[in-house]
């Protein structure tokens, strides 16, 4: 399994009038966290672009256990527990806060398309290499 940790500060501009985080914020702070789970391993959405590949998320499951607020230092938790072996990438996201309490729960599935096809590929090989070695 791979996984990864990203910190995000809540930004007021986050937040409503209830002072919790606004709960469609929740999707940026997701993507933050896949983002960089990606360049731990040495890659970047912006690197598979120039390589041709794009990842549009499909799917996002999200479940809501309690708020963050302003000011909060939010941990994302971003893991892959299965080695992606096709077009599909699927990540399972968790959101802590300093506390160590669990507020949010995702699922996240996204492809691998041909940026000018946009048909179904396959993750880059080299990036399946760097990931096989969490997967023994």
């Amino acid at each position: 399994m791979y996984i990864t940790e990203t910190q995000i500060r809540v930004r007021y501009a986050e937040t409503d009038q209830m002072n919790m985080v606004y709960h469609g914020n929740y999707a940026q702070y997701l993507e933050v966290g896949r983002a960089e789970s990606i360049r731990q391993l040495g890659y970047t959405y912006k690197g598979m672009e120039a390589l041709g590949i794009i990842m549009p998320i499909v799917e996002l499951h999200l479940k809501f256990m309690r708020p963050a607020h302003y000011d909060d230092l939010l941990t994302v938790k971003t893991s892959l527990k299965e080695l992606p072996i096709d077009h599909r990438i699927e990540f399972h996201q968790e959101v802590y806060n300093e506390a160590g309490k669990l507020l949010t729960i995702a699922r996240v599935v996204l492809y691998f398309l041909n940026s000018k096809t946009r048909e179904k590929t396959g993750m880059p090989k080299e990036l399946v290499e760097k990931l096989r070695a969490f997967f023994p």
